[in-house]
């Protein structure tokens, strides 16, 4: 059986967090962890999930400018990913998410989510949304 996939959507006060299944073919949101002044105690939530799911691989959310430039956002999501791989023992990868933040905010607008709801679950889905693109453009090239 393959080793899952866990996909972080990393931000300032939140870090999404989302799993494929053994197969790579589905995607779901597992938690959202509020971030600490402390990146090593966050890093140590993100280590318990990848122990949990038996994990091969991290995908970060890479948070380009719609232009596909760096901006100061990818740029500390960059220096992130330098520390996550120091930390853990399999491969981190970097995985353009333009949008999917947008597109989990309409998702829960169309579902008629309360913005008190949305907040505490957006940053999940958004890395359910980053996970699910992974997936579905490794999957149409063939497969993992």
């Amino acid at each position: 059986m393959k080793k899952r996939i866990l996909a972080l959507d990393y931000g300032d006060s939140r870090i999404g967090v989302a799993v494929s299944d053994a197969l790579h073919i589905t995607a779901q949101g597992i938690c959202v962890i509020k971030r600490t002044k402390n990146i090593e105690e966050d890093i140590e939530k993100i280590k318990k999930y990848i122990k949990e799911y038996d994990t091969g691989l991290v995908i970060l959310g890479h948070p380009l400018n719609l232009s596909g430039e760096r901006g100061t956002r990818a740029l500390v999501t960059e220096e992130f990913c330098d520390i996550l791989k120091e930390k853990i023992d399999i491969p981190v990868e970097l995985w353009d998410e333009r949008l999917s933040t947008k597109e989990a905010e309409r998702a829960l607008e169309a579902g008629g989510v309360n913005w008190r709801k949305k907040r505490e679950v957006i940053d999940m889905m958004a890395a359910q949304i980053i996970l699910s693109s992974y997936l579905d453009y490794n999957n149409n090239l063939g497969g993992f």
